[in-house]
């Protein structure tokens, strides 16, 4: 199985030189069109503990109830790093569905999961589409105050925010 073993952002960023560039793209891309969405280094899961163990760079933090009850972080929208392809996350409903479904075959994405898509070269990305993506995340995100209050120990109730663990598709972890 493909793991990306870095310890820090800047550790995740460097783990693969010839996709540094892109993932420094999409980065880019990420930090203007959904300003709201603040970048940080999602560490994944501790063994024993609820949740995916996956590391990612992720953007805007969120938490969602796993099978257990457990409140779990993950990121708003993540970024990972994949044995072929750099996959992009979103766990952003709209309308009772992934987000990212509205936008399927408009990205420029090589594969598509129910709240992912992956590409291979940012160039491949088409980001007249792209950037509406994160900026309507971004905005739906943050109008929902119950989605921006640490919610460690309880469910957020009537959130339809995304588990990834039950929508995850590529099974690449």
């Amino acid at each position: 199985m493909f793991r990306v073993n870095a310890d820090t952002l800047q550790t995740y960023l460097d783990f693969d030189p010839i996709r540094k560039i892109d993932l420094q793209k999409l980065d880019k891309l990420l930090r203007k069109s959904a300003p709201g969405l603040k970048r940080y280094f999602h560490k994944g899961t501790p063994a024993g503990e609820a949740g995916m163990r996956f590391k990612m760079i992720g953007y805007g933090k969120s938490h969602y109830p796993a099978n257990s009850g457990q409140q779990v972080g993950w990121p708003v929208v993540g970024v990972a790093l994949q044995k072929s392809y750099i996959s992009v996350y979103l766990s952003v409903p709209k309308d009772g569905a992934p987000l990212v479904q509205s936008y399927a075959g408009r990205l420029g994405e090589c594969r598509m999961g129910r709240n992912n898509f992956s590409f291979v070269r940012f160039d491949d990305l088409d980001l007249t589409t792209v950037s509406p993506l994160l900026a309507e995340a971004d905005q739906i995100f943050n109008a929902d105050p119950r989605r921006r209050i640490p919610t460690m120990g309880r469910k957020i109730q009537g959130s339809a925010f995304h588990s990834p663990a039950r929508h995850h598709q590529s099974g690449v972890i």
